[in-house]
């Protein structure tokens, strides 16, 4: 499945959507628990659509099965990565958490290989996948690479919530029948109720520090930004292109929050990033799989 340019643009938007997931996620859990942080998220964002839906007179589906597939997709789309890497975020810095979160592709390209019948794995598409990790590796700087030798559990965690949204990207193809606004609404409502008996238990909210105003503008932009309008745009582009063209936006991440930097917080572009950005561009284009064919194509006629 290849993507065309209105799903490049959106998978560029999401890129940087979710590029804030990881800066508000930073702030967040520094002041609340992090089952906490996850919970506002998605019931704030569930909130969000739900209201929006009654305003613009979409409807809810009543079948259970498709309730039931929600509730799937809530759990390993939401719950289990959400908790994972806010939980990692605790213990490792925000950079090397990206990094991790960047091999959700390589996974997604492995298992989509075996679980699908129209993503199957090419050299091409395998080796865009290392290319595009190495661009990212090489973009935040391999200093963050220290870090590999501690924290062990935060580093599976967060590993764990990459293979999870592999896992996700490849169950959400099934709702390609439904409205983008239709899934993120169900599959966040699922997941705060999945999250909210946890949360009671575990963090006693009730007995937490109120935190500040900075911390809840945090939380709301995580939930109603890169979660709510996120997940729009997530299952749009899932049911035109597919799982493995989706995470992809895991490359992006990280070029999103350099090019913001440097637009808006003076922060400078170095060698490394250009370097990083340029092997990213290389991998999304061995992946998407049309510059190597025209480069054939092109080849084969001079050939003639």
């Amino acid at each position: 499945m290849r993507m065309g340019a209105f799903e490049w643009m959106l998978l560029i938007t999401l890129s940087i959507v979710w590029g804030g997931a990881f800066f508000f996620g930073d702030i967040a859990v520094a002041h609340l628990p992090p089952l906490t942080v996850a919970f506002l998220r998605v019931g704030i964002a569930a909130a969000a659509l739900l209201i929006a839906c009654r305003a613009f007179g979409v409807a809810l589906p009543r079948s259970r099965s498709l309730w039931g597939a929600f509730l799937i997709m809530g759990a390993i789309n939401n719950m289990i990565p959400f908790s994972l890497i806010l939980w990692g975020q605790t213990h490792i810095a925000s950079g090397l958490a990206s990094i991790l979160n960047a091999t959700t592709p390589l996974f997604t390209v492995v298992l989509a290989h075996f679980l699908t019948s129209d993503e199957k794995m090419t050299p091409l598409r395998l080796a865009g996948v290392i290319a595009g990790l190495a661009g990212v590796v090489i973009m935040i700087g391999g200093d963050v690479l220290h870090g590999l030798s501690n924290n062990l559990w935060a580093q599976l965690a967060v590993l764990g919530a990459a293979v999870s949204y592999a896992f996700a990207g490849i169950f959400g193809r099934r709702f390609k029948d439904q409205r983008p606004v239709v899934t993120a609404t169900g599959q966040l409502t699922c997941s705060s109720a999945l999250l909210l008996p946890i949360v009671l238990l575990a963090d006693k909210p009730w007995s937490l520090t109120m935190p500040g105003v900075s911390v809840w503008a945090a939380i709301v932009a995580l939930a109603l930004v890169s979660t709510a309008l996120a997940y729009i745009m997530f299952f749009r582009i899932l049911s035109a292109a597919g799982a493995t063209n989706l995470l992809l936006v895991t490359f992006l991440i990280p070029v999103s929050a350099i090019l913001l930097g440097t637009a808006f917080l003076n922060e400078i572009l170095e060698t490394q990033h250009i370097a990083g950005m340029i092997l990213i561009a290389l991998g999304l284009a061995l992946i998407d799989g049309r510059v190597p064919r025209r480069m054939r194509a092109l080849a084969s006629r001079t050939a003639m």
